[in-house]
Order: C-alpha cells, then sequence, then structure tokens
C-alpha cells in the first residue's frame, strides 16, 4: 500500500495516461489489491480493480460454500453488500467518473457469475474505479483517498464474515439450493413446473423486478397440488404443472400472464423474499412469441408453413423481415434445435393466424389456399413425438380446449383446476374443424457459417458491447434481443457476445458443425474453467453472468448477417 501512495504521489499534475503505471497488485495487508486495467481517461469505462481475501481474512464457514448452489447464493449476497457499500462512498473526485465504485450488481435471479467468487481460497471481487482527474490532469490527493481509504472500507465491510450479516449470507446459500434440488425434482414427478403455496408472483411494474407489496398469496388448488421434501425449508406444497399440454385461461387481468412470466423465469433461482424462491421450472422451458420484421436464416419451418406463393422454399427459409406467423414458426424450431423442451405461449404476444383456424375461416379459405398449419394442430404432436410440452396463457381460443391435458383458470390471481369442466364444454359445444396437420414435423440442424459471424469493425478486431437487456453491439451490428424475456440481467448480453467470440477463435463455428454442438463445446469449457474461461477477450471478465445454451442460440439466430447450412 505505502508503494502505491508513493506512486501515486509522483503522479500528481500529470497527463491522465500516466496513471497506467499503477498497474499491478498491492498488499494492503489483510487483503491484495490488484489493478488490471487502466483507463484511458477519466471520461472513458473506468479502470478495472480485483481484490482477493485469502480464507483466513473471509472467514466464511465452509458449509455456506460446499457446493455449487450454496456458492452462488453466497456470491450473489456478498456481490449486494459490496454493491451496497460501493454507493456509499462513490462520490464525485473530479472530472468524469473520477471518485466512482461500482461492481457488477445482481438483480432479483441468483446466477452464476465472475463479479465475485468464493472457494477454498478465500474470496476474490472485481470492480471498477474512477481514477480521479481535473480535466484530463491526476489529482493524486484524491486518488489516494479513494484507493487507500474508501477502497478498503468498502472491501472491509462487504468481504467478510465478520463484517456482513451471516445470517442472511446463510439464507441466500440455503435458498438457492432448496431451488436447484426442488428444480431437480420436476422429471421425476412428472412435471414441467412447480409454484409453492405463499409465492407472490405480481411484480410492482414492467420496469421493476421486485415483488408487488401485498401481492396475493399464491394458493395451489388441491387436485393439483404437490408435495416437496427440501434439504433446508422441510416440506413445501404447492401447484405442479404437469407435462403435456396446459391452458391457463380466465379473464383479464385476474393473472395469467403473471402466472406464465413466473414460470418463464423459473429457470433461475431467486434471492430470498423475491417472492419466487420456490416457483421453477424445466431448465429447458423457452418463452415464445411473434416477432414481426425479424431476420431468419435458413429454418425448416415447412411443418408449420408450405406451398407459399411464387414457390418460395420453406424447408430452408429465409427472410429480412419475417411476419408475425413465419417468425413465430422460425422461433418454435429455433428452440426446438437448441434443445427446448418445454414452450410458453401467451396470446397475446402470438401471431393469430399461426394459433388457430377456427371452422368458419376453413370453410371460407380451404387449406389448399391456406399455407399456415396452425399450432393448435402442431402443439400434440410436438409431445407425442419430441416429448415437448406446451404451456399457453388463452382467453378468446376455446378451440384449444380439445387439445389440452391440464386447464387452469385464474381468477383475482387465484388458480383453480378447470380440466374437467373444460372437458365438458368441449363436449357439449363441439368445434368442428378439422386437423390441418397432414405432413411431419421436420427439424433441420444448421451450421452457421463463420465468415457470416465476422465482428471485425475498422481496425478494431473485436468490438461486443451490451446495450442493456435489449441488444448486443457485434461488430458493425447491433442485435435486437427484446423478444428473449428470459434475458434478465445485461451481463448475461456481455457473456452471449463473448460466447460468440469464443466459439469463432476456437474454430466451434467451422461451416459443419451444428449449431447447438458447437455452443455446448463452448459451454463444456465454461463447466470446467468457469465464465471466466471466456476472459481471454476482455480481461478481467468482472462483468459476465451465466447464460443458457438456448439464448446464446437464439441471439445469434437474430444476428442479421448470419448465414447457415444446413447439416441433414
Amino acid at each position: 500500500m505505502q508503494k502505491l501512495i508513493a506512486l501515486l504521489s509522483r503522479l500528481d499534475g500529470r497527463g491522465y495516461k500516466a496513471y497506467k503505471s499503477i498497474t499491478g497488485r498491492y498488499d494492503f495487508g489483510d487483503f491484495a489489491l490488484c489493478v488490471e486495467h487502466v483507463q484511458g481517461d477519466p471520461f472513458a469505462a473506468p479502470s478495472r480493480f480485483r481484490v482477493c481475501l485469502p480464507s483466513r481474512t473471509a472467514g466464511f464457514p465452509p458449509e455456506l460454500w460446499e457446493n455449487v448452489s450454496r456458492r452462488v447464493g453466497l456470491e450473489h449476497y456478498l456481490a449486494e453488500q459490496f454493491a451496497a457499500q460501493a454507493r456509499r462512498f462513490s462520490r464525485r473526485r473530479g472530472t468524469g467518473h473520477s471518485g466512482e465504485i461500482r461492481i457488477d450488481a445482481p438483480g432479483q435471479q441468483m446466477l452464476p457469475r465472475t463479479a465475485v467468487r468464493v472457494g477454498a481460497e478465500g474470496v476474490e471481487a472485481r470492480f471498477t474505479v474512477g481514477l480521479p482527474a481535473a480535466g484530463r490532469r491526476i489529482l493524486a490527493r484524491e486518488a489516494i483517498a479513494l484507493l487507500t481509504e474508501d477502497v478498503p472500507i468498502v472491501v472491509r465491510s462487504s468481504l467478510r464474515a465478520a463484517a456482513v450479516d451471516l445470517p442472511s449470507a446463510r439464507r441466500y446459500a440455503l435458498t438457492a439450493e432448496d431451488a436447484d434440488f426442488l428444480r431437480s425434482r420436476l422429471d421425476s414427478l412428472g412435471l414441467v413446473a412447480f409454484v409453492a403455496d405463499g409465492a407472490i408472483l405480481p411484480r410492482r411494474s414492467g420496469v421493476d423486478d421486485c415483488p408487488l407489496p401485498n401481492g396475493v398469496p399464491f394458493r395451489s388448488p388441491p387436485s393439483l397440488r404437490a408435495e416437496m421434501h427440501l434439504p433446508n425449508a422441510g416440506v413445501v406444497t404447492g401447484m405442479g404443472i404437469p407435462r403435456g399440454v396446459t391452458l391457463i385461461v380466465g379473464g383479464g387481468f385476474h393473472g395469467k400472464s403473471t402466472l406464465l412470466n413466473a414460470l418463464a423465469l423459473g429457470i433461475y433461482n431467486h434471492k430470498p423474499d423475491d417472492g419466487r424462491e420456490r416457483v421453477v421450472s424445466h431448465p429447458a422451458t423457452v418463452k415464445i412469441r411473434a416477432e414481426d420484421g425479424r431476420s431468419v436464416a435458413g429454418v425448416n419451418i415447412s411443418g408449420f408453413i408450405s406451398d407459399l406463393p411464387l414457390g418460395r422454399d420453406t424447408a430452408f427459409f429465409s427472410t429480412e423481415n419475417a411476419s408475425g406467423s413465419t417468425s413465430q414458426a422460425a422461433v418454435i424450431m429455433e428452440a426446438l434445435e437448441l434443445g427446448a423442451q418445454v414452450l410458453l405461449v401467451d396470446e397475446d404476444t402470438a401471431a393469430t393466424n399461426f394459433m388457430i383456424r377456427d371452422r368458419r375461416m376453413q370453410a371460407l379459405v380451404p387449406k389448399e389456399h391456406e399455407p399456415i398449419t396452425p399450432f393448435i394442430d402442431r402443439v400434440r404432436q410436438l409431445y407425442a413425438e419430441r416429448g415437448v410440452s406446451t404451456v399457453l396463457v388463452l382467453g378468446g381460443s376455446g378451440d384449444y380446449l380439445d387439445v389440452a391435458d391440464t386447464v387452469i383458470g385464474m381468477v383475482e390471481y387465484e388458480p383453480h383446476d378447470l380440466t374437467e369442466r373444460a372437458r365438458a364444454v368441449a363436449a357439449q359445444f363441439p368445434t368442428g374443424r378439422e386437423s390441418e396437420a397432414d405432413s411431419p414435423l421436420l427439424l433441420t440442424p444448421r451450421a452457421p457459417e463463420p465468415q457470416s459471424l465476422n465482428p471485425a469493425r475498422g481496425k478494431k478486431p473485436l468490438v461486443v458491447k451490451a446495450r442493456g437487456l435489449d441488444g448486443l453491439t457485434w461488430g458493425r451490428e447491433d442485435v435486437d434481443l427484446r423478444a428473449l424475456e428470459q434475458i434478465v440481467h445485461p451481463s448475461q448480453v456481455r457473456a452471449i457476445g463473448l460466447a460468440w467470440a469464443y466459439a469463432l477463435e476456437r474454430g466451434y463455428f467451422d461451416g459443419t458443425r451444428p449449431l447447438r454442438a458447437a455452443l455446448e463445446l463452448v459451454l463444456h469449457e465454461v463447466e470446467e474453467r468457469g465464465w471466466e474461461a471466456l476472459g481471454r477477450f476482455r480481461d478481467p471478465p468482472g462483468d459476465l453472468a451465466a447464460v443458457r445454451l438456448l439464448e446464446i442460440g437464439a441471439a445469434l439466430n437474430r444476428l442479421r448477417s448470419l448465414k447457415v447450412r444446413p447439416t441433414e
């Protein structure tokens, strides 16, 4: 630390680039401070730092990080604590980002991330600091106070067991473990999702993922109630959603979409007091929607759309401007290609002509003049032939009662099992429509052509930048990710871009290897070495969070430059 103070003292008043001389590792006694990368000027992205606390200093009981689930929960808690302390001590110390202390703060979902890591060696945190300057001249006194007073307080008050609320840290660890256990039990119980009694599903707003104050606690209908024995919380009851085709019905504003959104995010573990701690879904659950205007690259949508005018090929369908129906067909086939096992569909965001053709429309427009085979005629085939379950939110299409295994009715945010009643209604009021599925549902894996993924922009070999949750800058192209509703943190967007870059660098995208197989190779290395495996493109990677193969591939499918080849 004294060496750092001496170095900074000699830099006072010099040009900002002189800060680069402090790059290195400094011993602060109870922890080490590493200056990994120094920003080029006070208005650039802040400098990247890392601290390492040995296990004897950190002092966290091994039981809190003895397995992956608990470790992720503890790391989430520590990242929250660091972020809270950093906000307390960040203050303006000059121009630009001067005086800023920041960590990649987590949200409501507990994800494996690179901001904080806990293990047998101790605790490591990666964060950024805005080094102080007046204009572009170094303010040495401010820098010394920031790095040798404020940063140590943030570190010591957030990353040591003696300084944090250890019972709260334990809650995070055990909550994560229970959620992972719940999710692991779904298959053996024949379920695709579980919603615990007492869960709070409504959120404060569309931009605030915290629970709605005074939200209605979830209460499962007796006929769908399942019981789980969790490692830490003991016996928990809740609604199990069986495999097959499930409808969620009810009047407007009664909680249908709220339940579906909770299922969509049930692929993640949620922090304590989120309300969704024990709402879990099958790990390969994908929310599907229509996306007018998106590009599609070589997807076999012939099972849903065929015989287009002018003889357009739908077995290898490409377009720069998909319609609602062609985009939804492509999204489903892309998800199946990437390994989806459960599809979630809300009619509010679906293409009506893709979802259903009722008997009257069948009579008015004969099948030979209609290229679309509606989803209603494929949804049971998906389950029977591929084992893919579907959960649909419906308010205006009773024809789906004929194909449903389970019907859940929402009344003032309370679920009711309407399966038997729905069957009686279907028998009393037959639709008379005929199935239009007269061809197989074919899936053709595709191999990305590596030259179509070139991210170079000018002299810079690689430009990868997250634009919040909505997009990813990849070289010269901005990729629209707004339809990927299961991405919950910008750190996942960064991980997506670096996963593509890693696959390109390693030659996994070689023009012959299927997309899913290429991404599996990337994630195999991530599993072995952590998300830090992607760090050679941006060292150190303190702002990455775990993301599924399904989102990495789905984002790539929205890259407008993407070209593919069929592999079968």
